[in-house]
């Protein structure tokens, strides 16, 4: 195996960590609001809280990691997992449990993004999107263990549980990373010694002044839409699955893990897919994939829908964002540590504000209509992204 594919394997398994810790709480909401005594949409906070903090320290993460080196950082961010999912395991109230997971996600925010900025400073444009997809696959994978394992550690473990395994998981994520890019390490601080350093203000005025290009600032403003009406959204399946249809919390999280599937059909055959359609028809038969899923989630109280939605769902998201992944490698090449943080910075900050509007409507019973508006506003945005993408590229063989 090369040093390459090596690398690629290892930031996969801390990247499936840190999607794992993301989507974990997403079938427990009914127990944390048990355990508390808080409703549904309160202890939605620890989901919102996480998704903040994984934004905001974007801004952050995309300077350290252009300075000290990206696989230096995400060595220590997976690593920080390690320390603050224990600390969640132990929290005594929901208040602290919010604070603990913001924290969590502080740490897991330097993790996917510079992993996918590395890949950008490796990897050729036009491998780009497939190496993206398949790394995505660990992605994936780790968001459908922590959505199904959410679950079960709710319902039979204790929701405690499920973080102190995470824990454990990050820490050997962490060892083994630190054990075999060793002379990756090397060779950047060699390189950097021969480089002037850049002061930290300037590194941080830098991500600011990406905005100024138009490029950047139509990347980061459909992907902030995106995070809002998609990821928002989403979030609440489990939930509804268990109030609508009577899943058990264990089986809600085993139906997301059809999500996931859809979106591991997609790594598999993405170049595939790629030549076929290109980037706008990968945008336009995502969005209408995601749109027809949430209205059939909205309206449809049928098992057999809501389960087949679900797949569809995972499979139309990850076309649609993968695509935008791809932009926002490109969107500034001279600075694309800091660019590609803050296309997740932005995803993020949409995805925490649209899960405190939704939030904000399921104990009101609004949860159906804001799925519907949600696909309706997937729609439209996907078929703004068709419009300035590329059509059919040419994709190298393997």
């Amino acid at each position: 195996m090369n040093s390459l594919s090596l690398t690629l394997r290892l930031l996969g398994l801390a990247a499936f960590g840190s999607m794992a810790s993301m989507r974990v709480c997403d079938p427990m909401l009914g127990a944390l609001g048990h355990d508390f005594n808080v409703s549904t949409g309160e202890a939605s906070r620890v989901i919102a809280s996480f998704a903040v903090a994984y934004g905001v320290l974007q801004l952050f993460y995309g300077p350290l990691g252009d300075r000290l080196g990206k696989i230096r950082v995400i060595n220590l961010a997976t690593a920080g997992c390690a320390v603050f999912s224990a600390l969640t395991a132990l929290a005594p109230s929901l208040d602290v449990l919010v604070l603990s997971r913001a924290a969590m996600g502080g740490a897991a925010a330097g993790i996917i993004p510079l992993s996918m900025a590395w890949i950008g400073d490796q990897v050729g444009y036009e491998q780009r999107q497939a190496t993206l997809g398949r790394f995505m696959g660990a992605t994936v994978t780790g968001m459908m263990a922590g959505q199904w394992f959410g679950g079960v550690a709710s319902e039979y473990l204790g929701w405690r549980m499920a973080f102190g395994l995470l824990s454990v998981l990050f820490a050997l994520a962490a060892l083994t990373l630190y054990r075999k890019t060793g002379a990756q390490r090397a060779a950047h601080a060699q390189a950097l010694a021969q480089t002037p350093p850049v002061p930290w203000q300037r590194s941080f005025h830098a991500t600011f002044t990406l905005l100024h290009l138009p490029r950047v600032r139509w990347v980061v403003s459909v992907t902030a839409l995106e995070g809002a009406l998609a990821f928002g959204t989403l979030a609440f399946v489990p939930s509804r699955l268990v109030s609508t249809l009577g899943f058990s919390p264990s089986a809600a999280g085993g139906v997301m893990m059809l999500y996931g599937v859809g979106g591991l059909l997609y790594s598999q055959f993405v170049t595939r897919w790629l030549r076929l359609l290109g980037e706008r028809g990968l945008a336009l038969l995502g969005g209408a994939l995601i749109a027809v899923s949430l209205w059939a989630l909205a309206f449809v109280p049928v098992a057999a829908v809501a389960v087949s939605a679900c797949f569809l769902a995972g499979l139309g998201f990850y076309m649609l964002h993968n695509t935008l992944q791809t932009q926002a490698t490109q969107m500034a090449p001279h600075a694309r540590g800091s660019a590609v943080t803050l296309f997740a910075c932005l995803l993020f900050l949409g995805q925490s504000l649209g899960v405190l509007v939704v939030g904000s409507t399921v104990d009101q019973g609004g949860l159906a209509p804001a799925m519907a508006l949600a696909g309706l506003g997937v729609l439209v945005l996907a078929w703004a992204v068709s419009r300035r993408v590329a059509g059919r590229i040419v994709v190298p063989a393997g």
